[in-house]
């Protein structure tokens, strides 16, 4: 080999030559086996720079009332998104974005300027595609959209605070939507694209992975009983100046809840200026004590006992007994009562001297059975159980007061539950807020079957004959029954008010053929009144007659019509 010329290690130089060219043909080999022997490779290495995937939506399921009406459905919306740093590179067009976005350009500034180091932040939420869409148009960069849902509600304020509603991710946050949220929530789904390195969307490739809806759900209530009780509960309200109320109705048969309506109430589409006791579903979260209403039940666990029949009759007296240092007073003298005359005069008297006869224990017994104090299984958010009080010895205060309805709480709920138990011939029924196919004899007998129908009779009385008090709850064309309640509210610092009352009726139509159990309960009527059977029956009449025909039950007191008998001279001709 000849001496390389000016070089001053020649062999050095060799060296490096020869690594260099090892070098190459080595790099050559390589490119050589991952372009025919493992492409796979190159392909997984380039989809990893380029290839993405992002979510697909899941829908959240509809809820409906029992007939299919929508009560709740998800819409698609567009949630517009930006990266801050991308966003620093455009000032120019931040007043343009703001615009779009209908925001002032100094508020839009000083939030990407907050976010500067960030590369995501909301821009806005919840915006139709339309509108999203505009923004798009401007082609800003840094701004970027996502494919949400945002929850509606047809039925608005009349069914809020049975349905509840749901957060902008679509969480449950308040009634059926927080208590069936897992139910309810569907699961995204997965698509792969390819995006450049800023991010623009380049191809759709496939779906992974499909979203799943989340599931139905059918509510047993009826949506044209709702409407009608609350058209009916708030008239009540702004007749008599109330503060608040209660409706609820029960399907007797099977223990489904047909309507339940409180006021206030509030529009869960809109919930900016939304007040927190607006939200409460007071039919199921307040407890208040039942007064004349449980009267009832008094009645039914002294015929239990065998002591007492229909017959019997108990003597009122003055219409005042003394129990310790305590009075009980009617309203009203009743002189000597039959078990009917009693709950048409709505004596307390009376229903205390029944209740020390056969001891508090019966009483207890029924009142439980029907489902007071207890939950009600329908494990709803927030709901309460109201207590029934248990002494181990009972005193003749406790048993008197605990048989016309004081000394214990109850929910509206609960109090249309033992109704229905009474109107299904004292068959209890478990409830429930979702539809069902269940017979009338599914249930517990809990209440004598001849005993039922023996109380549901006096209750006739109390809404059909003179003097019973429940008259304005009558229903055209039906036989109703029903008990009315006044009851005195407690106090803060203990006791009782003076002049705030709860109006309450409970009641079950038709007599004959037994369907629906309502309870309204009208809170602090301030105008016109304030007894039960004066401001809450009317309510309960008109939502009766009007869910009895839409409910095409057939009618059991319709008018007998005489057949007129034609006079007249029979005319005849010789033979």
């Amino acid at each position: 080999m000849k001496r390389l010329q000016g070089v001053e290690h020649p062999n050095r130089f060799i060296i490096i030559l020869v690594l260099l060219s090892v070098l190459a043909a080595a790099i050559a080999v390589r490119i050589v086996y991952l372009h025919i022997f493992s492409h796979e490779f190159l392909a997984m290495q380039g989809d990893a720079r380029a290839m993405r995937h992002i979510p697909i939506p899941a829908h959240r399921g509809v809820i409906t009332d029992r007939n299919g009406e929508p009560l709740a459905v998800s819409t698609p919306v567009l949630t517009l998104w930006a990266n801050p740093k991308e966003l620093l590179t455009v000032k120019s067009r931040w007043s343009e974005l703001a615009a779009a976005l209908k925001v002032q350009p100094a508020v839009l500034a000083k939030r990407i300027e907050t976010n500067a180091t960030r590369e995501f932040m909301y821009l806005e939420r919840g915006l139709t595609p339309e509108n999203g869409q505009s923004v798009l148009d401007l082609k800003v960069t840094g701004v970027y959209a996502k494919e949400e849902f945002r929850r509606f509600y047809p039925a608005g304020e009349v069914t809020a605070h049975l349905v509840g509603f749901t957060d902008i991710d679509e969480q449950g946050q308040e009634g059926i939507e927080l208590a069936f949220n897992d139910w309810l929530t569907g699961v995204p789904g997965k698509r792969q694209v390819i995006k450049d390195r800023k991010g623009d969307l380049i191809r759709d490739v496939q779906v992974k992975e499909n979203a799943k809806p989340g599931k139905q759900l059918a509510l047993s209530i009826d949506l044209r009983l709702q409407y009608l009780a609350h058209r009916e509960l708030r008239k009540a309200l702004l007749e008599f100046e109330a503060k608040a109320g209660s409706l609820v109705m029960i399907d007797v048969r099977s223990g489904e809840i047909l309507a339940m309506v409180n006021h206030p109430t509030y529009n869960p589409n809109n919930r900016r200026h939304l007040n927190p006791q607006a939200m409460r579903n007071r039919a199921m979260v307040d407890v208040f004590e039942p007064g004349s209403t449980v009267k009832p039940f008094s009645i039914a666990a002294a015929l239990g006992t065998g002591r007492w029949t229909p017959e019997s009759t108990v003597d009122t007296g003055n219409g005042q007994l003394r129990i310790g240092r305590y009075t009980i007073r009617d309203v009203s003298r009743g002189g000597l009562l039959d078990l009917t005359g009693v709950l048409k005069k709505s004596s307390n008297v009376a229903i205390s001297k029944i209740a020390l006869d056969i001891g508090a224990q019966p009483v207890y017994n029924v009142m439980q059975s029907v489902g007071f104090g207890a939950d009600t299984g329908l494990s709803f958010p927030g709901e309460r159980v109201g207590q029934l009080p248990m002494h181990r010895k009972w005193g003749q205060a406790e048993t008197a007061t605990l048989a016309y309805g004081y000394g214990l709480s109850v929910t509206a709920v609960q109090l249309a539950h033992a109704y229905a138990v009474l109107g299904n011939h004292g068959r209890n029924m478990p409830l429930s807020l979702i539809r069902q196919d269940r017979k009338a004899d599914d249930g517990a007998q809990v209440i004598d079957a001849d005993i039922s129908n023996s109380v549901m009779g006096m209750l006739r009385a109390v809404v059909e004959e003179a003097g019973g008090g429940g008259a304005r709850a009558q229903v055209p064309g039906y036989h109703v029954a029903g008990k009315s309640g006044t009851a005195k509210k407690l106090a803060t610092g203990g006791g009782y008010t003076k002049s705030s009352y709860r109006s309450l009726f409970a009641g079950v139509g038709p007599v004959d053929n037994p369907r629906v159990a309502a309870v309204v309960v009208i809170d602090e009527p301030s105008k016109g009144g304030y007894y039960g059977g004066l401001v809450a029956a009317p309510v309960f009449g008109r939502v009766m007659a009007g869910a009895l025909r839409m409910l095409n039950v057939r009618p059991d007191n319709l008018p007998t019509e005489t057949p007129s008998v034609v006079v007249g001279t029979a005319q005849g001709g010789r033979g």
